[in-house]
């Protein structure tokens, strides 16, 4: 049940012990985080393309069981989730793509929410576990949506995480 927090908590403690060591990418818990949820996204993704019967993660007829029957076309769907995860997490390693990647995630996390909604009251299991039950979810998803925002404020061509300001490097606009 924790396996997918701790997907985006460890990898993101190790990138700002990568930053506490020097690797100056890695210099704030923002930009640390940023990269944390990128691994999350990789591996949750790599499970929306993998066949039936990897038993190390979901496959993707698991993530089709999420899928509500409301919902067209599920192994559509479900392919192109994962492919928007990839995109969301290389959105999120860049600097300068990170504000608009983490915005799209949040919303991304909110609308695939129903989904985990499904998968907990009808009891869905993944890759032979039981179902992860609403009560761990909610709170699993308000945490990937607070991290998706707070990753989108550090947008930044900066290692330090504060932006430019306005005209930095550049003369005054009147000239001077």
């Amino acid at each position: 049940m924790f396996e997918t927090v701790m997907l985006l908590v460890v990898p993101t403690a190790v990138f700002r012990l990568l930053g506490a060591l020097g690797v100056g990418r890695f210099a704030t818990w923002r930009v640390s985080a940023a990269h944390g949820l990128a691994v999350l996204l990789v591996l949750t993704a790599a499970a929306h393309f993998a066949p039936p019967g990897v038993t190390v993660m979901p496959s993707r007829e698991d993530m089709e069981a999420m899928v509500p029957p409301f919902v067209p076309f599920p192994t559509a769907v479900v392919y192109a989730t994962g492919v928007l995860e990839l995109l969301g997490a290389a959105g999120l390693v860049r600097a300068s793509t990170r504000t608009p990647a983490g915005i799209g995630l949040a919303v991304f996390f909110v609308l695939i929410f129903p989904a985990n909604v499904y998968a907990a009251l009808e009891d869905v299991p993944s890759n032979g576990d039981p179902a992860t039950p609403l009560w761990f979810r909610i709170p699993e998803q308000l945490l990937f949506i607070a991290t998706a925002l707070w990753a989108a404020r550090g947008g930044s061509a900066r290692p330090d995480g504060e932006r430019p300001s306005v005209g930095a490097g550049s003369a005054p606009a009147d000239g001077r």
